[in-house]
């Protein structure tokens, strides 16, 4: 095992994963959601830095291959679990995730039947879109915590009518709550939309590995 910049970076990516669900269980809001925001744009970030530095520096290694991908569904898998405890039984939320981890389970299995032949299920662009759109759309629903929270508090104790004047630009917003009520409009309407690209992303690549794969899986292959 070598450690490097690079292997350093994906290790962290996949302590990140429990260190998110253990800030929700741990810590009070608004902390956990900022604690999981950051922990998870962080991580996102070093999916694309440890790659780019690791075939820059030229310091690919088996480890680093190994754990990537791990490291990769480790984040998704936990963040989305997560997500599913914040939301509750949300089917916009539910039936993506559902699609999403099931893609992620059966490519892992798949992998893992194919041996040394799985280095020909190789990476595509797509798969690389749908990675990206995952990671934005459970930030951007972690965010939501965060808008909602701030949404909570300043609106409490206040009627319905002053909320809707504020809103209206009739009374000065002196405690940012315009700010609050369209940040948790736009990132939940804007992260479910986005899971649901991404799930959509995920069945076709699915889709793909395994069509890549049909020839191994044959009975005279």
């Amino acid at each position: 095992m070598t450690w490097n910049i690079p292997n350093i970076l994906t290790v962290f990516r996949l302590l990140c994963a429990p260190a998110v669900a253990i800030a929700f269980l741990a810590l009070p809001h608004p902390i956990s959601d900022w604690v999981a925001l950051i922990l998870f744009g962080g991580a996102s970030l070093t999916d694309w830095f440890d790659g780019f530095l690791a075939r820059k520096w030229n310091q690919m290694s088996k480890f680093g291959t190994m754990l990537d991908p791990i490291a990769d569904k480790a984040m998704v898998i936990t963040a989305i679990a997560v997500l599913a405890m914040n939301f509750g039984p949300s089917p916009l939320i539910i039936v993506p995730a559902v699609f999403i981890l099931l893609r992620e389970t059966f490519v892992s299995g798949l992998r893992e039947f194919l041996g040394e032949t799985a280095g020909l299920l190789k990476v595509t662009k797509l798969a690389k879109w749908k990675t990206t759109t995952q990671m934005v759309a459970i930030a951007v629903l972690f965010s939501y915590g965060l808008f909602a929270h701030y949404l909570g508090m300043g609106t409490f104790g206040m009627d319905g009518a002053t909320m809707s004047a504020i809103l209206a630009g009739e009374i000065s917003d002196e405690t940012g709550l315009r700010l609050s009520f369209y940040g948790a409009m736009l990132s939940y309407n804007g992260g479910i939309i986005l899971l649901w690209i991404a799930a959509v992303l995920t069945v076709i690549t699915g889709i793909d590995y395994l069509r890549k794969a049909m020839p191994f899986l044959t009975e005279d292959a």
